[in-house]
C-alpha cells in the first residue's frame, strides 16, 4: 500500500491535518512524533538489510534459480537484498542499475531496474560441458 512514494507523505500531511483539527497543537505534536517513529522504523529497517547484504560476498548468491523464482516485477531494492543475502555486482554504467548475482554452479541472474524498482531479470546458465567420446 504504502510503496508508492506520494502515498507515505500524503498519510503524513493526512495525520497533520487531522491531528491539528481535532484536537489542536496537542494532536499536531502527537502525529509529529508518530510520523518521526515511522521514519525511524523505515530507517533502521533500511540499516539492517544492508548490513547484512554487506556482510556478504559482493554478487554471490546461494542459488541463482531460487533468487531467479522468488523474484517478481516492481521489487525494490530493499525487498531484493533479503533474497539474495549479498549485495549486487554492478553491470556496466551505474545509472543503469543493472546488477548481477552468480552462485556457485555458474548460474547467475541479472537484474535491470528502473527508477529503484524491477523491471525485468535474466537467469543465465554456463553451457553443459560437451561429453567426451
Amino acid at each position: 500500500m504504502l510503496n508508492r512514494p506520494g502515498m507515505g507523505w500524503g498519510l503524513a500531511a493526512a495525520a497533520l491535518v487531522a491531528g491539528y483539527w481535532g484536537y489542536g497543537w496537542p494532536g499536531l505534536a502527537l502525529a509529529a512524533t508518530a510520523i518521526v517513529f515511522w521514519l525511524l522504523l523505515q530507517f533502521s529497517r533500511a540499516m539492517r538489510v544492508m548490513r547484512q547484504a554487506g556482510s556478504g560476498p559482493i554478487g554471490q548468491v546461494g542459488s541463482a534459480v531460487m533468487l531467479n523464482a522468488r523474484l517478481r516485477p516492481g521489487l525494490t531494492m530493499l525487498e531484493i537484498l533479503p533474497l539474495t543475502g549479498s549485495l549486487g555486482a554492478v553491470i556496466g554504467d551505474p545509472a543503469d542499475e543493472t546488477f548481477r548475482w552468480r552462485d556457485a554452479g555458474g548460474a547467475s541472474v541479472r537484474l535491470q531496474l528502473e527508477r529503484g524498482r524491477l523491471q525485468s531479470w535474466v537467469l543465465e546458465r554456463e553451457d553443459a560441458a560437451a561429453p567426451d567420446r
